[in-house]
């Protein structure tokens, strides 16, 4: 079975983590939501409290097929000051496994991080030219998939990017499927 991380912070989007984990649960994957925070009570950007059912300290010997990172400024920002994620984001994107960030988390936790310097990606539009300096290519698109890596722009992009993860790691199929589902609009192709 497929193992999916979701780590979530105080001040993440919060259309950006319910969306990512409400696709991924679809899938039938082993879904690990986790704070990176010293309890597992998370508030979110919009005061949305989520007790996470695990923390991240239960989640570092796990080898993942997927982690996501939802944005949101303040915790993105939480997000790049926790060493042991941080340790969680290298090995995955050295390893080739798939790695997904929207909105300010490609910025503020790889970018900021000199992880992801010869790939194309994209994020909050707000954030695109410090994001340039930072990769191979900063794309206006909404959702870019180079290699191992997804990255998206925003709140408003957060079921785009979801459905992409799914096609990235289940296949395009699965995707459609679970779009048809939940009546959700995927473009052809």
């Amino acid at each position: 079975m497929l193992k999916i991380l979701i780590p979530i912070a105080d001040g993440n989007e919060d259309i950006e983590a319910i969306a990512i984990y409400d696709i991924l649960s679809r899938t039938g994957a082993e879904l690990t939501l986790a704070s990176i925070m010293p309890s597992k009570r998370v508030t979110t950007l919009r005061d949305l409290i989520i007790e996470a059912p695990s923390s991240l300290v239960e989640c570092l010997d796990t080898t993942w097929d997927l982690i996501a990172l939802p944005g949101g400024k303040e915790g993105a920002e939480r997000m790049h000051d926790s060493r042991p994620l941080m340790t969680l984001i290298r090995e995955q994107l050295e390893s080739g496994r798939w790695l997904g960030a929207i909105c300010t988390a490609p910025v503020i936790i790889l970018g900021r991080h000199g992880l992801i310097s010869d790939y194309r990606a994209t994020c909050y539009q707000t954030f695109r030219s410090e994001l340039s300096q930072y990769v191979r290519e900063a794309s206006e698109q909404r959702v870019v998939v180079d290699r191992n890596l997804i990255t998206s722009q925003s709140p408003g992009t957060a079921i785009e990017f979801a459905f992409q993860l799914v096609s990235c790691v289940f296949g395009e199929e699965q995707s459609r499927s679970i779009a048809r589902t939940v009546n959700a609009y995927l473009p052809p192709g």
